[in-house]
């Protein structure tokens, strides 16, 4: 029984190993040209946060710099409720180019982002895979430097989502916010 019950829990983590592992990576990733504006226009995940907030989820800002370190400071700005929250995190580079960690100080999740595939002018698509002592959940994000972007675009974050082994109910497009032009988020 303990033997059986060992198997199980090795293929399990040997299947999550893989499942991080399978998430590919921008090729020739340059980090210098993924600075700057973008827009969160879509977010896909499996968490129950996403579940339970999905209705009230609106696009947002997202900053991103350099650090002297060579990490990526990335700040978003996002609408809650009638105010304008940001929120700063500080992506960890590791040995492998487009490749990050993110631990969260206030829920001590660990993320491991990857930068899957981006033209740096036009939009990027990263996958995080999210650890928690409750479990692991996915989230893939679509940001584009203009509040609009191209059909072709839209499907293929669409189609990576799903292949990410996430539903169609757990893909959202976000929708521009009212306060756009006025709060510059």
């Amino acid at each position: 029984m303990q033997a059986t019950l060992l198997s199980i829990l090795g293929l399990a983590l040997l299947g999550t190993l893989h499942a991080q592992d399978s998430i590919p990576v921008q090729t020739d990733f340059q980090q210098d040209k993924l600075t700057g504006r973008w827009y969160g226009i879509g977010l896909a995940s499996n968490s129950n946060w996403f579940k339970e907030k999905r209705h009230l989820m609106k696009m947002c800002t997202t900053i991103i710099s350099t650090t002297p370190e060579g990490n990526l400071e990335v700040t978003s700005t996002y609408p809650k409720g009638d105010q304008c929250m940001t929120r700063n995190s500080l992506y960890v580079k590791t040995e492998q180019p487009g490749k990050f960690t993110y631990t969260s100080p206030r829920w001590g999740s660990k993320h491991s982002i990857h930068v899957v595939e981006t033209n740096y002018e036009e939009y990027a698509l990263v996958a995080t895979q999210i650890s928690k002592s409750t479990g692991t959940s996915t989230m893939v994000l679509l940001y584009s430097r203009t509040k609009e972007l191209s059909p072709e675009r839209l499907e293929r974050f669409t189609q990576f989502s799903r292949e990410q082994g996430l539903a169609d109910d757990e893909i959202l497009i976000l929708p521009q916010t009212g306060k756009a032009g006025s709060t510059g988020m």
